[in-house]
């Protein structure tokens, strides 16, 4: 199970585990909170995941660019 656990942490977009420390929020709660409204919701927070996993990878794109303009 540490095995599994060990391959998705490596290869997750890091979403959650960004939020947990820009709100001093425990990361496996928003893991599990995004799990739970997945299906509730009928997969709808999975769109908003993605959205933010692009997001963070555009921004992280750009400041490699070393564009001040665009980000403090």
């Amino acid at each position: 199970m540490n095995k599994l656990k060990h391959f998705f942490e490596e290869r997750a977009f890091g979403v959650c585990s960004k939020l947990g420390e820009k709100f001093h929020f425990p990361i496996d709660s928003i893991r599990l909170f995004f799990i739970y409204s997945s299906f509730i919701t009928m997969g709808s927070p999975v769109i908003v995941y993605v959205s933010m996993a692009m997001m963070m990878k555009i921004r992280k794109y750009l400041r490699k660019m070393n564009n001040p303009v665009l980000f403090d």
